[in-house]
Formats: C-alpha cells, sequence, structure tokens
C-alpha cells in the first residue's frame, strides 16, 4: 500500500509544470530552504556503524591486496624528451611549445599569423593532454603500440639481400616518387 503512494505522489510531481507560478503547483513540493537544510543535515551526520554480521555478506580484500609505494613520475612536459627533428614537407613546419627545442608539435606553414598564434596559445594552454613519450600514454597497455617479432631461440636471423630494379622501370619509379614527393603525400 505504501510503495503505491509512492508511485502517486512521483507521478504527481513528474506531472507538474516547471513554473512555480502554475495553478497546478503544490507550493508543498517547492521547498528549496528546506531541502537545502536536509541536504545539509545528510552531509553533516556521521555515517551510520556497519550492520551485524556485515563481514559474512561483504567479502575482506585486504588479504588480496598488495601495499605499494606510490611512485612519483616526472611529467613529460617538466622533462622533455630529446627528439631527433626530421625534415618535413614544403607545407609543414615545427612549432616549440616551449623555448626554442623543447615539445616540438608540427603545424602548417600555410597558416596565417593570428591563426599560428592562437593554435600554438591552446596547445601551450594544453600541453599536459599531449603524450610526449610512448610511456606517458595512459590506459594503454605498451603491448598494443609496440611490435614484437616473435623468434625460436635457435633461430639466427639473416639479411635479406636488396633486390634490384628492372633499370627500364627505375626511371619511372623515380618519377612516380617525384610526383608524390612534390604533392606532398610522401616526405623523405
Amino acid at each position: 500500500d505504501s510503495d503505491f503512494l509512492l508511485f502517486e505522489e512521483a507521478d504527481t510531481f513528474l506531472g507538474l509544470e516547471d513554473d512555480p507560478n502554475s495553478p497546478e503547483f503544490n507550493p508543498f513540493y517547492y521547498d528549496p530552504e528546506g531541502d537545502i537544510l536536509l541536504l545539509e543535515a545528510i552531509l553533516n551526520s556521521e555515517p551510520l556503524p556497519p550492520f551485524p554480521n556485515h563481514e559474512q555478506y561483504m567479502p575482506s580484500y585486504e588479504k588480496e591486496l598488495k601495499v605499494c609505494e606510490a611512485k612519483i613520475v616526472k611529467s613529460s612536459v617538466d622533462e622533455p624528451p630529446e627528439v631527433e627533428l626530421k625534415d618535413l614537407p614544403p607545407h609543414l613546419e615545427y612549432a616549440f611549445l616551449e623555448g626554442e627545442n623543447k615539445l616540438p608539435v608540427i603545424i602548417s606553414k600555410e597558416l596565417g599569423d593570428e591563426e599560428k598564434s592562437a593554435l600554438i596559445k591552446v596547445l601551450k594552454s594544453h600541453k599536459r593532454a599531449i603524450a610526449w613519450k610512448q610511456f606517458s600514454i595512459q590506459g594503454i597497455n605498451p603491448e598494443f603500440y609496440t611490435h614484437k617479432i616473435l623468434m625460436e631461440e635457435d633461430y639466427k636471423p639473416v639479411v635479406q639481400h636488396q633486390r634490384r630494379v628492372n633499370p627500364k622501370i627505375h626511371d619511372v619509379i623515380k618519377k612516380e616518387v617525384e610526383k608524390l614527393l612534390d604533392a606532398g603525400l610522401i616526405y623523405p
């Protein structure tokens, strides 16, 4: 019987309009001061003691957990990694978020001065969101982004000899690579 009254009251409350000046609005439901006082009383009250025999219902994980010391890992922003800057295609350039050669990002050369400064400002303000090193990518298993070559223990790797291209086709390949370089689809 009490559940029915509770559902009836909930349906009545949900059917109300949001406007407190509506004639259908019961001022009994709108009591922000009382709600605040009730929340304060709940938050300031002492927590209830555990119910009797709670060990029987709640498993204890203390035995399974290992106590470890917290590791302090310096952020890659605080200690930027040494990076080797490679040649970029003509439409790209490096911008540095810190100093002259720290925290490099690749941006387009075609951006205007205002666009570049706005982009760099945003990147500087969010530089901790960028993974500068592989190990700083938290939450991703390193096995996901590393490559392993599975070999038997007694196996000796063999170096393959470089194959030569037919001289007739060599010029065609060279021209195609030059076209791709000029188009910016590949870069050295």
